[in-house]
């Protein structure tokens, strides 16, 4: 089933998706008239070709991503260092769980590829499950392990024939999106499914 991808603030870079690849990218109105029946699916800000985050190890093997039910002995936010250690070592099954909540934390960034050297059979299973790309780690790292690193990686622009994998900002233009950072994300998408949603 054909889907059509538009956010109102990049109208002119619609995306018409095919099962797991792009069948076109333009003006939604030329797609919609030449498309009548492609589902329609209609975003707030600017449809992107997604985020690279290169920080896969420290955000998936080295963090540890409590469950909401472990609130009370973790809190909510990720855990790094010497305490995702301990955690880890007391509890190896823990880090499946972990790596696939970072994923989903990851999804919700915008993020459609990782890079850096996974070590971990639980990390490599996650991004893959997922159906993330893995991409090469820059030269030079952009700052601190962040789910929003500054500057933010934008992968290639998307072409027809290209697997339909994108990022949408509720942000009015890119400048905004360097701006406010990756959080400002509502939804992405890979292999032509819509992966997150913010609610």
């Amino acid at each position: 089933m054909l889907t059509l991808h538009v956010a109102e603030s990049s109208p002119e870079s619609a995306v018409l998706v095919d099962g797991a690849h792009i069948a076109a990218i333009g003006p939604y109105e030329e797609l919609a008239a030449a498309h009548p029946r492609a589902r329609v699916r209609r975003w707030p800000g600017i449809l992107t070709p997604g985020l690279l985050n290169p920080y896969g190890p420290e955000l998936l093997e080295g963090t540890y991503h409590p469950d909401p039910r472990e609130a009370a002995e973790f809190g909510t936010e990720p855990i790094t260092g010497e305490r995702a250690r301990a955690i880890f070592l007391a509890d190896a099954s823990r880090q499946g769980a972990s790596a696939r909540r970072g994923v989903r934390r990851m999804l919700a960034h915008g993020t459609v590829a990782v890079a850096g050297e996974l070590r971990t059979r639980a990390a490599l299973d996650a991004v893959r499950r997922a159906g993330l790309a893995v991409g090469r780690r820059p030269a030079v790292l952009p700052g601190p392990a962040s789910f929003s690193p500054v500057p933010l990686i934008l992968l290639p622009r998307l072409a027809p024939g290209g697997p339909a994998r994108f990022a949408v900002f509720d942000v009015p233009d890119r400048a905004a999106l360097v701006r406010l950072g990756a959080s400002t994300c509502v939804a992405t998408v890979l292999a032509g499914r819509l992966v997150h949603r913010r609610a």
